[in-house]
């Protein structure tokens, strides 16, 4: 077996591990499943991985980047406001189409974390995650665009957390793809009649 940077061996092992928690589901993925997803000993996993809950912690923080990152390429400044916001909201969307497996797994990590004795601390740390991803990107093109909220930030950023987090799970329950396109430009404009009108018109 080739030698790899431990940084490096973790995210592999991460990987693995959110393919397997998404094909089997959290509760039956173990660390022999994972280990052998990735194609590496057991030994190498317990090395990386000094518990369950620090896997548990990692998967929910790649999962949350994963998603991050397609909306931080999209969201750059475009002509309107209102561009700019539906592209990052398109960004996003492309993702869950794109991932399903991904995201419902992400709904069933939480529900794992708060009913598992020790895991609880791990369904709070992915809200906050979460909240931080808005918080960033919204602070992010707001220093870009030169834009004042008409909310605080943080409020803006928990209020984006719930609705994308309710707009996802709609949607991977009832699928009905050909709606979707209504609904975020409906979303669209809410979000950004939360922006200083002044500031929009300047």
């Amino acid at each position: 077996m080739a030698r790899m940077p431990s940084a490096e061996r973790r995210r592999q092992l991460t990987e693995a591990a959110i393919r397997a928690m998404a094909r089997d589901g959290v509760a039956r993925t173990t660390t022999r499943s994972i280990a052998a997803e990735a194609g590496v000993s057991l030994s190498v996993f317990h090395y990386c991985f000094d518990s369950k809950q620090a896997l548990v912690e990692a998967v929910i923080t790649t999962l949350t980047d994963h998603s991050v990152t397609v909306v931080k390429q999209a969201l750059r400044p475009r002509a309107t406001l209102v561009e700019t916001v539906r592209a990052g909201f398109q960004a996003y969307w492309d993702h869950v189409r794109a991932h399903p497996d991904e995201h419902m797994l992400t709904y069933e990590l939480t529900q794992y974390a708060l009913r598992e004795p020790g895991f609880e601390h791990l369904a709070r740390r992915q809200y906050e995650l979460y909240g931080a991803a808005y918080t960033e990107l919204i602070d992010g093109l707001r220093r870009s665009m030169g834009l004042r909220l008409a909310v605080p930030a943080s409020v803006l950023a928990r209020y984006l957390a719930a609705m994308t987090d309710g707009l996802t799970l709609n949607y991977l329950v009832l699928g009905e793809e050909s709606a979707w396109a209504d609904i975020l430009d409906t979303v669209t404009a809410h979000i950004a009649a939360l922006v200083d009108d002044d500031l929009r018109r300047a």
